[in-house]
């Protein structure tokens, strides 16, 4: 298994914790943060001008996804959510993220996940997008 060792920050957004967030015990539900962790990266992806609707011939799928939580998070306030990528490959580009409460350099969840770039009509994968490969280029 290839270990990742160069992260690049490639984009940071700010999220509201709503109050239907939390869970029984008042912190943000586990399951939420993958949702922060997405709505980021979807954000990120369309501030490159890619659009992550179905209807388009080609686009981003995750394969997998993980999160450690270190910190709860609880209401009221905003998530931080910073994104790096590693090394891309043919089809693929690893993304990993950070999430703090807004104003707060305290590390409070730390995730991963890998994309790929599918053919929407074949559900394949294909390469990526010469414009989101470029940007790695050194």
């Amino acid at each position: 298994m290839k270990i990742e060792t160069t992260r690049t920050l490639v984009f940071t957004a700010q999220l509201p914790i709503r109050w239907g967030d939390l869970d029984a015990l008042n912190h943000v539900n586990n399951t939420v943060y993958f949702r922060y962790m997405e709505q980021a990266r979807i954000e990120w992806l369309e501030a490159l001008g890619f659009t992550v609707e179905r209807v388009q011939a080609e686009g981003p799928i995750i394969v997998n996804a993980s999160c450690t939580f270190l910190i709860p998070l609880t209401y009221p306030g905003a998530v931080e959510c910073r994104i790096f990528t590693g090394e891309p490959g043919r089809s693929s580009l690893p993304t990993f993220y950070e999430l703090r409460r807004a104003g707060d350099e305290t590390l409070y969840a730390e995730g991963a996940s890998k994309i790929v770039w599918i053919n929407n009509s074949t559900g394949k994968s294909t390469p990526l997008p010469e414009k989101l490969h470029s940007l790695f280029k050194g």
